[in-house]
């Protein structure tokens, strides 16, 4: 399988473990529906026992998962099998979230048996040390999010986002940068798209909030409106 080609600025829903089942379908087929509306790559994290149903029942969306191991075919009892990802219609996976650390050596494995089989490796980092680090294996995006603000609603600053995407660039420039700590909100979405990012996403600022259907559009709409608004200044 190739690597599915991503089109900056996309947009990632991470509902981690909030939604599972009808819900994470119900959401899956919005995100589903602003894929096609405004042509935006959307990464959308499943629960693994829900990646084959959301793939069959979408059409846009990237399948994404939250973490694959380094495993092939044959004995590995209590493992995610790299090779039941891309048959259940999964084309990405999360690496090293600070909620399930990877080590280096573990890392390397991984992303080369991603690399194998055609699986996007987003890959995160908590700092711009590490993010450079990480940058050298050359995944697909990488996540800059400083851990103390993951879940918070708090956002990296606008400083804290510049250096990261610099920095990733500066050592893989082909790197995707994705800034979605603490985005709450359209105006977080438009903050983190004019850092110079290449996308944004966000978990309890859509899962949690009164109205997900109605929040992850209006963050949809302002990647779109960013967007069309970098293309108009360029011409």
């Amino acid at each position: 399988m190739e690597k599915r080609t991503i089109n900056p600025p996309f947009f990632c829903v991470n509902p981690k473990a909030y939604l599972y089942g009808e819900e994470a379908l119900k959401l899956a087929k919005t995100a589903d529906a602003l894929a096609e509306k405004y042509s935006i790559d959307i990464f959308f994290t499943v629960q693994y026992a829900d990646a084959f149903r959301i793939a069959q029942e979408t059409k846009h969306l990237i399948i994404t998962v939250q973490h694959m191991d380094n495993l092939n075919v044959g004995p590995g009892m209590g493992y995610i099998l790299p090779e039941g990802l891309v048959a259940a219609g999964v084309q990405a996976t999360f690496l090293n979230h600070a909620e399930h650390p990877v080590g280096v050596n573990d890392l390397v494995k991984i992303m080369k048996r991603a690399e194998e089989l055609g699986i996007l490796v987003i890959a995160c980092a908590d700092s711009i040390a590490e993010a450079q680090a990480i940058a050298t294996l050359a995944p697909d995006v990488m996540v800059c999010e400083p851990t103390e603000l993951i879940g918070t609603g708090k956002t990296s600053d606008a400083s804290y986002m510049k250096q990261t995407n610099e920095a990733v660039k500066s050592v893989s420039p082909n790197t995707l940068v994705l800034q979605a700590a603490g985005i709450s909100s359209a105006q977080d979405v438009r903050l983190a798209i004019e850092s110079g990012a290449d996308g944004t996403g966000g978990t309890s600022g859509i899962v949690c909030a009164v109205d997900p259907e109605q929040t992850l559009m209006e963050m949809v709409e302002t990647v779109a409106a960013v967007h069309s608004e970098q293309r108009e200044q360029r011409k």
